[in-house]
């Protein structure tokens, strides 16, 4: 990992379902340095994967994305976030329910926050979506990164069915939505 002071790069923590597919969705923007999933949002310190799924723990499964915004821009993070996963669903997505797969923005501080807030607000009025974004805006508090076997489960399961009929969409929905902004993994 860079450094992120040394090179003016900034952190964002957003949570959109179930991590593997926002890993995988984020690491192919230009600009975007590292993602690491995890856990944030919750009470329980330094949580485990299991104890997540249980729904008992208030962490939602997260990504904390280093990236530099002098090739991508925070709000241009948060159009991709919005449009590939469905921000409309309360702690669901898909299949996937639960508070751990609710739809979060925490912000890092309040110049995110109120980009966050407008991007938010701009995409409804839009009518993107046809139902009300219920995305959370809320404050960072603590990310716990998530057991080493999460890291980069996508590209190292390609042929696992989750990953064909589940990420696989968003992946090609990057591709055509936001083509000028993706880079080769």
């Amino acid at each position: 990992m860079q450094d992120t002071q040394k090179n003016n790069y900034q952190k964002t923590t957003l949570a959109g379902g179930c991590f593997w597919c926002t890993e995988a969705i984020f690491k192919r923007l230009k600009g975007v340095i590292d993602v690491v999933s995890g856990y944030s949002g919750g009470n329980t310190k330094n949580p485990t994967y299991e104890q997540v799924c249980s729904g008992k723990t208030g962490h939602a499964e997260a990504i904390q994305i280093t990236f530099d915004p002098k090739i991508i821009s925070y709000e241009t993070l948060l159009e991709v976030f919005f449009k590939l996963h469905d921000p409309t669903t309360l702690n669901q997505q898909g299949n996937d329910m639960g508070t751990q797969y609710r739809s979060s923005i925490f912000y890092q501080d309040e110049k995110q926050k109120e980009i966050a807030e407008k991007v938010k607000q701009d995409l409804e009025k839009s009518r993107y979506y046809k139902d009300k974004i219920v995305t959370e805006i809320v404050p960072f508090d603590k990310f716990w990164q998530a057991e080493g076997y999460h890291k980069n489960y996508y590209d190292r399961n390609t042929s696992a069915p989750y990953c064909q009929y589940v990420i696989d969409p968003k992946i090609q929905k990057l591709y055509k939505e936001f083509t000028n902004k993706v880079r080769e993994v």
